[in-house]
């Protein structure tokens, strides 16, 4: 399943550190973006020092008998970074490594992703420090039932509106959603998205920030004057936003020469098939077990001198120890944080232009924002309906980002956060401080 950060379900946490040789942690890297950001925005500095600062963090208890009796107690949080625009909007980890601080960052990157997208919401991220994976279907129920009355009061459909992230997925949020409701005494469908269809879910949400990594992929190629039929392309992680992302373009006339899974990638200097590759969340492991003319390591597909690299499995991967190997003449980042503050600021050096992830993989939350609509108006929209108002959407916020880029000559990046901040900067003055 799909987050709206754009990390798949089999995805890592981002690790915590800072130094060069060490991957930064999200909330680190999140507010070095918002630092560097503010000297190109006209913003005050009171809203950008609140805004380096969540509103409120819930640590909580998450008690969990297991199927043999015994009982063991995690630890779940749910932080609420800015409200200004609208609630608060975030995934749900099922995570060991899950902590405030990294809750903390990644709602930073929802707010910054949903201004970006004019979407009225701010941005949230909670979840479960719990390996998933040692939990029986009986015991994933029991944990987010129980999660979901913890977080109870700070959730809801005009509070806060969770949806997947790492380690969930829809019959996580379909459970949440039920416990919810049975503790409201109505069905409330709007409490969460990323539901299944058959509850209020979205058609198109699981695939939505693959192929908005897609759309924004061809804009760039047609941005800088490249024939996509020309235009290589190498994906490290077939999960769901690589697939998507490496098959639409595919379709569209790209050459998408290399593909990969955790175990490895696979590389075809002639272009791959994407149809015939199995991705990982359709079928572990049968990405870097395909009859391709060469096999890869993830960190030698990041290397291939290709034209487009889309770094989309997991956050930090394109650091200082590894930026001075980079061939692509453009990423585009389809993981969230897939570069470090320091090798983005290399890559910038180098003139190899990086398009953010805030922008990319922003089809995740676009789409459950859609869900949040049909939810709230009891109405299903059909899949052709969401793919034309996804495409609406992306073209929107890709053409405000490239004015930016063009008119003021800033950094992919740097002109995304501009947008971003000008309209939470925008909202704050309009509402002013209470009291």
């Amino acid at each position: 399943m799909m987050t709206e950060d754009g990390k798949n379900r089999n995805g890592e946490a981002v690790a915590d550190g800072g130094s060069e040789s060490e991957p930064e942690s999200a909330l680190a890297t999140a507010r070095r973006q918002l630092e560097r950001a503010a000297s190109h925005a006209d913003v005050d500095d009171g809203v950008v020092a609140r805004l380096k600062h969540p509103t409120r963090v819930q640590q909580v208890s998450v008690p969990l008998r297991r199927d043999d009796g015994s009982l063991d107690v995690f630890t779940g949080f749910r932080a609420q970074h800015d409200d200004v625009r609208g609630p608060y909007k975030g995934g749900l980890r099922y995570h060991p490594e899950v902590t405030a601080d990294e809750c903390i960052g990644l709602s930073m990157w929802m707010t910054w992703k949903c201004a970006v997208m004019d979407l009225p919401f701010g941005g949230g991220k909670g979840g479960v420090a719990v390996d998933p994976k040692t939990l029986s279907d009986e015991e994933r129920e029991r944990l987010t039932r129980r999660f979901a009355e913890e977080i109870r009061n700070v959730v809801g459909p005009k509070k806060d509106v969770p949806a997947p992230d790492m380690g969930t997925g829809p019959q996580e949020m379909a459970w949440f959603m039920d416990a919810y409701s049975m503790q409201q005494g109505e069905t409330t469908p709007g409490v969460v998205t990323g539901k299944p269809p058959v509850i209020g879910g979205s058609y198109g949400r699981e695939e939505a920030p693959g192929r908005s990594v897609a759309i924004v992929t061809r804009e760039a190629i047609d941005f800088y004057d490249w024939d996509i039929e020309d235009t290589t392309v190498a994906v490290q992680g077939f999960g769901s936003v690589g697939a998507n992302a490496a098959r639409l373009l595919d379709e569209w006339g790209a050459k998408v020469v290399a593909v990969s899974d955790v175990d490895g990638a696979i590389y075809d200097p002639d272009g791959l098939d994407t149809q015939d590759v199995e991705g990982h969340d359709e079928r572990p492991g049968m990405v870097s077990g395909y009859d391709a003319p060469e096999s890869l390591t993830n960190e030698e597909l990041l290397e291939l001198d290709v034209d487009v690299l889309i770094p989309a499995a997991i956050g930090n991967v394109i650091t200082t120890e590894n930026v001075d190997a980079i061939s692509a003449d453009m990423v585009v980042e389809g993981a969230n944080g897939p570069t470090t503050f320091a090798a983005d600021a290399v890559l910038e050096e180098r003139e190899i232009p990086v398009v953010p992830d805030i922008l990319a993989n922003a089809g995740g939350v676009t789409v459950s924002y859609f869900e949040w609509l049909q939810d709230i108006n009891r109405r299903q929209w059909s899949l052709e309906r969401v793919h034309e108002e996804l495409e609406a959407e992306m073209l929107k916020a890709w053409n405000a980002v490239r004015e930016h880029v063009e008119e003021r000559d800033l950094t992919w990046r740097d002109a995304a956060y501009v947008v971003a901040l000008s309209r939470i900067g925008g909202a704050k003055e309009t509402r002013g401080l209470w009291p």
